[in-house]
């Protein structure tokens, strides 16, 4: 049990609320390069990228959860450093100066982040990714098998995108429509 939920049911919210952070954190990032903040996406992305975060570390609250640092728990903390520096830079700094592409750079990295851990669960958890991934745990030692090819290729693949897609945004985000 975690806050009174089963982990199950728990799980399923995280997962819901990951997603919805994905989805919102792809608009917004996008939007951010026509220099469009998009205030109530803004508010939902950062408030269910904040909701990823908190509830991946109560997973921490079940009992059968090792307390342990595992790379779930080094990846929030991760995640946690990015999004207190876009929200000091939102609401504090108000986008001024270089707190514009602190801006921009930290929610491209947070949506990056919960991308990183989706394809991490994806791979983990989806037989159609893994088809060992109802048998055994995930990538078994060497050698290197097709499925950890294609993780690797797809973790790859989503950190070029990251990179381009934050250089871009920290390039591109200008005062603009919804910045005065």
């Amino acid at each position: 049990m975690i806050i009174g939920l089963s982990v199950q049911t728990f799980t399923i919210i995280h997962v819901i609320t990951s997603l919805v952070a994905i989805v919102s954190g792809l608009v917004v990032v996008f939007g951010l390069i026509g220099s469009h903040r998009l205030p109530r996406l803004t508010s939902l992305f950062w408030t269910t990228t904040v909701l990823t975060t908190v509830t991946g570390f109560m997973f921490f609250l079940s009992p059968t959860q090792a307390k342990v640092l595992t790379p779930a728990a080094a990846t929030g903390i991760v995640a946690t450093v990015f999004f207190v520096l876009g929200l000091i830079a939102l609401y504090s700094k108000q986008l001024y100066g270089r707190w514009r592409w602190i801006y921009a750079v930290s929610a491209t990295v947070s949506l990056y982040l919960n991308i990183f851990v989706l394809i991490v669960q994806s791979f983990q958890k989806l037989s159609v990714l893994n088809p060992a991934a109802s048998l055994t745990p995930p990538f078994p030692n060497p050698p290197f098998e097709p499925v950890q090819f294609n993780f690797l290729v797809a973790q790859v693949a989503a950190l070029v995108i990251a990179v381009m897609l934050g250089i871009v945004t920290a390039l591109k985000f200008r005062r603009g429509p919804g910045l005065a």
